[in-house]
């Protein structure tokens, strides 16, 4: 059954905006807000404490702040800003809990600005409010160099930006990720008899480009599957994308999508204007407790523009100080650029002591908590203090040459199980791939609606969404590890949420299985060649292909050590043995000497993953023909170049340029390393359909042309 609430009337905006006929809000006789179902009894709306026409100053200055900014850099997004401004002053005036002073509060509510190219929007609130990070003459300086507002928020540059968007459908997919792990973490921690020390929402503001990459549906699907109720995602309905009107192609009806994913879905149909209604929507929001919310605000782009509101000329260009000159007049603003009233900034920075009063009552909680429950303080303040428990490593097993000789794959599995007693805040899953991945951590259940707590989490097939939300719980800044795992081909899929680990600096752990042609008979749609090649391209990715049970912990250590920066091993499944000399410590060189002839070696021979045991095959041989041979691991390449000169040369030095290279994959990038005489035994096709031992034979991956290639380069 649908109902609906009644609301004030829409309304031009105040006294400011009554000379708008050519940018009213087109709505019918409708109620402003419809309800997808029946309002909570619970659903409080808060009564306001400012001023109809204080508040509408606020909006204002939200919008100018946003349309100066934009102007000064001569580029960016201002209709975004300008028609999201009312949403911005209900959730972070009236709504949302933060400390300005404060941005990295644990408890704080997480805000996500999924239409990230509107990042004007989020800086003008972190200003408005008082956070350190964005005085006005970072407004002044957006998208300028070395300036901490840029183009689209960046966490890792401006504190009070929770993650990094700009790629659409990432932020809600992040949103979904921060949500996970506030769930996760109440579950485990909050007793009944105590106030909860994990108490908080996260909110997104989502456009309808993200609306219409495919990404944000594989998370909502699983955000309305887990049931996440204190995910609440507010939808900026403008209906215009850079192409014009979004009716030119995406004409869904979103809202029942978001219905039939389990989502409590809301619209506002007149979010210019409708205060109230933006307040009764955010509040039935808040007594769901069962679902995520969808609320579907419906807006005009660049509001108050004259002349180009509703027009994508809005939505990716300054307005020009024609059109501001317009717009100021339109909305009766009569300050000039980037002033803001003193009564702007008295209601907006009221938050600096809104949020240390809530710090001071979350901490007063924990000590109660603390008294009550000691042992689980404990816990809770080691984990979310992002600090790793002492001697942790000591968990990851060791191998001998003896030991059976498995898949890294399976050894990676040994390195989750042992790590997941020490690590309390190791979590992730598989994209429906865990039987094969072998991801899953024994001493958990699965994370689902009703059973939080647990630590493996069921990603459907959803790589890139699975990525994502990943990015999300690393950046929820509470001592959560996150590790997620598909084919290695499939990061196809999921590469721009990995790119935006990478960029972001979230230590996401991408366990990725089935690293080559030895995965054989699927063929080459499931065989990965170029990808080695393509993420060691990729800045800030370390990327892992160990080789044996050593080499795997030693992955694992270093990829756990880096909270700031994610790795990916690629994991083969294919049986390889624990070759002599390997170890976790070299490992953490990038690569290092598994083997070395008396004297100058005649030729260098390196390799990695399970062709290291050619290389040391053929090493075997050339030595018994009288060449001394040098055997070098490479199992990380960006570790290797953060050595020093000194060790690098002692590894390869220059003197030797009979050099070959040993991978199941492309020769892109190894010159680097073998030089212009060097020879690389791999492939540069896509593979084929086979068994595994028939495709290295084919495309020569073998001792023999191992022998070969070295005899070629010594001669």
């Amino acid at each position: 059954m649908q109902t609906m609430l009644k609301q004030r009337a829409p309304a031009a905006v105040g006294k400011q905006a009554q000379a708008l006929p050519l940018v009213a809000p087109k709505i019918g006789r409708a109620r402003s807000v419809v309800v997808a179902q029946a309002a909570p009894a619970t659903a409080k709306v808060a009564k306001p404490a400012v001023s109809r026409d204080l508040v509408d100053k606020c909006i204002n200055a939200i919008r100018f702040l946003a349309i100066d900014a934009v102007n000064k850099s001569k580029s960016g997004h201002p209709g975004m800003p300008m028609g999201c401004a009312p949403m911005g002053y209900v959730l972070w005036n009236e709504v949302m809990k933060y400390n300005p002073k404060d941005p990295y509060w644990f408890n704080r509510d997480r805000f996500v600005l999924s239409a990230g190219h509107g990042s004007m929007f989020q800086y003008a609130m972190l200003h408005l409010t008082g956070y350190d990070s964005v005085p006005l003459e970072q407004v002044k300086q957006f998208r300028q160099w070395d300036s901490l507002t840029p183009g689209h928020p960046e966490n890792f540059v401006t504190p009070g930006v929770e993650v990094t968007t700009g790629p659409l459908g990432q932020g809600i997919c992040n949103a979904v990720g921060l949500a996970v792990a506030e769930a996760h973490l109440a579950a485990r921690f909050n007793k009944p008899d105590v106030k909860p020390i994990v108490d908080h929402y996260t909110y997104c503001i989502l456009g309808d480009g993200c609306m219409m990459e495919g990404i944000s549906n594989e998370a909502c699907s699983l955000a309305g599957h887990w049931g996440l109720g204190k995910l609440i995602a507010l939808y900026d309905d403008n209906k215009i994308s850079i192409d014009g009107h979004t009716d030119i192609s995406f004409t869904e009806n979103v809202a029942k999508r978001y219905e039939a994913l389990g989502w409590h879905v809301i619209h506002v149909i007149n979010g210019n204007t409708d205060i109230d209604g933006l307040r009764a929507a955010i509040a039935q929001a808040k007594a769901v407790k069962d679902k995520p919310t969808l609320i579907k605000v419906s807006t005009l782009i660049g509001y108050g523009s004259p002349n180009k509101a509703d027009t994508h000329d809005v939505h990716g260009a300054p307005l020009g100080p024609e059109e501001t000159a317009a717009t100021r007049k339109n909305l009766g603003w009569e300050y000039p650029e980037f002033e803001v009233p003193q009564d702007v900034y008295d209601v907006f920075r009221a938050a600096i002591k809104r949020g240390d009063d809530a710090e001071t009552e979350w901490k007063q909680a924990c000590e109660e908590y603390k008294a009550k429950y000691p042992k689980d303080w404990a816990e809770f303040e080691a984990l979310t203090s992002c600090k790793l428990p002492d001697n942790w490593a000591d968990a990851l097993p060791s191998f001998t040459p003896e030991d059976k000789q498995l898949a890294t794959r399976q050894h990676s599995q040994t390195m989750i199980n042992a790590l997941a007693p020490v690590l309390p805040g190791l979590v992730g899953g598989s994209a429906d791939l865990a039987p094969s991945n072998l991801t899953l951590m024994w001493i958990s259940g699965d994370f689902q609606k009703g059973s939080y707590a647990e630590r493996n989490i069921r990603f459907g097939v959803r790589e890139h969404a699975m990525g994502a939300i990943c990015n999300g719980i690393a950046l929820h800044r509470s001592g959560l590890i996150p590790y997620c795992a598909t084919f290695y081909i499939f990061t196809d899929y999921m590469r721009n949420a990995m790119r935006m680990s990478a960029l972001s600096e979230a230590g996401v752990i991408y366990v990725m299985t089935h690293d080559s042609i030895g995965l054989g008979e699927d063929g080459p749609t499931h065989q990965p060649v170029e990808h080695l090649a393509s993420f060691r391209a990729m800045p800030n990715m370390m990327m892992m292909r160990p080789a044996g049970g050593n080499e795997t912990a030693g992955a694992y250590k270093i990829a756990v050590e880096n909270r700031k920066r994610p790795t990916t091993i690629a994991l083969s499944r294919q049986n390889m043995p624990n070759l002599p000399g390997t170890s976790v410590e070299g490992v953490a060189k990038g690569g290092y000497i598994i083997r070395n002839s008396q004297g100058n070696p005649d030729v260098i021979i390196m390799g990695t993953g399970s062709e290291l045991q050619l290389c040391v095959d053929a090493a075997d041989i050339l030595e018994k023909e009288g060449k001394k041979v040098r055997v070098v691991s490479f199992p990380c390449w960006e570790l290797f170049e953060e050595q020093s000169a000194e060790y690098k040369e002692s590894v390869l030095p220059k003197a030797i340029e009979a050099r070959v290279s040993v991978e199941a994959g492309s020769s892109f990038g190894w010159a680097k390393y073998i030089g212009l005489k060097g020879k690389h035994v791999g492939i540069d096709d896509f593979g084929a359909s086979a068994p595994a031992p028939v495709l290295y034979e084919k495309y020569g991956i073998t001792t023999p042309k191992v022998v070969e290639a070295a005899r070629a380069v010594i001669a």
